[in-house]
């Protein structure tokens, strides 16, 4: 069985959880993060990148995964 949960976090939608979870994970080569979003939550990146921005901010994010989301906002912060 694959460490990796598939149920929804508490409190977030299957769509949340799925783009959190994806952020989780390492990409090898470029444009594969871009293949699995499409792939894997059929949308564009840039629909990918405007929810994700939006969920790191959510409270229910911040409460299910705090160290990621904290990492992702540094992240975003400094890129302003």
């Amino acid at each position: 069985m694959s460490s990796e949960s598939t149920e929804p976090e508490e409190g977030l939608t299957e769509n949340e959880a799925a783009i959190l979870n994806l952020e989780k994970k390492r990409f090898k080569y470029q444009g594969s993060k871009e293949q699995a979003i499409t792939r894997t939550l059929g949308l564009t990146p840039v629909a990918y990148y405007q929810q994700l921005n939006a969920l790191i901010d959510n409270p229910r994010a911040i409460a299910a995964e705090p160290a990621l989301t904290r990492r992702l906002r540094l992240k975003r912060d400094a890129l302003t």
